[in-house]
């Protein structure tokens, strides 16, 4: 499925997603190259929602720039051929250690978000347009952190994660998610 087709069949849940649903679509048809790193104002991420088998765990990571408790997630490589679900998978297995696949019954993104990046040393202030899914890891015991990505990984409780969720987007897709693992 190509990124406008992902887009046009995503469901938004609320006012800020709907509007970041917007300005991802207008992005995915006007940027040149979308999944580059090097374009600006925005490119395109991906990230997952890591769950334990029985769904009754999350995992966060301990971002390592921005000092916050995220899902892990990132840049789009050539090899993931602008698939979105392939960056949230290859990222979720580099920033956690886990053997991950899509969960069976969640939505194909289950959310999606725009926010601002802040300026670095090398780097413009710009967006990142994530498109954001729920996976499953095969490996829970496997969990460990790439220390050049995060400061760590924990499994946490579903309470606990959003209560360490400091920002609405997050605290909705790990909400989001929550639904879907109670439903198995």
């Amino acid at each position: 499925m190509t990124l406008v087709e992902l887009l046009a069949a995503h469901q938004p849940a609320d006012e800020k997603e709907t509007a970041d649903l917007r300005d991802m679509r207008g992005f995915a048809g006007s940027l040149s190259a979308p999944f580059s790193r090097e374009q600006w104002p925005a490119h395109f991420t991906g990230s997952a929602v890591v769950v334990s088998p029985d769904g009754a765990k999350v995992c966060l990571v301990l971002h390592a720039k921005l000092k916050r408790w995220l899902q892990p997630g990132g840049h789009a490589d050539v090899v993931d051929a602008g698939q979105m679900e392939a960056t949230a998978l290859r990222e979720a297995r580099e920033e956690t250690g886990c053997e991950v696949e899509l969960h069976p019954s969640a939505p194909r993104p289950i959310d999606v978000d725009v926010h601002v990046i802040p300026a670095r040393k090398t780097e413009p202030e710009h967006r990142h347009l994530d498109v954001r899914y729920l996976v499953v890891a095969r490996n829970p015991e496997a969990l460990a952190h790439d220390p050049n990505e995060s400061h760590g990984a924990q499994w946490l409780s579903w309470d606990e994660a959003i209560a360490r969720a400091d920002e609405a987007p997050l605290r909705r897709l790990l909400e989001k998610a929550r639904a879907v693992v109670a439903l198995r």
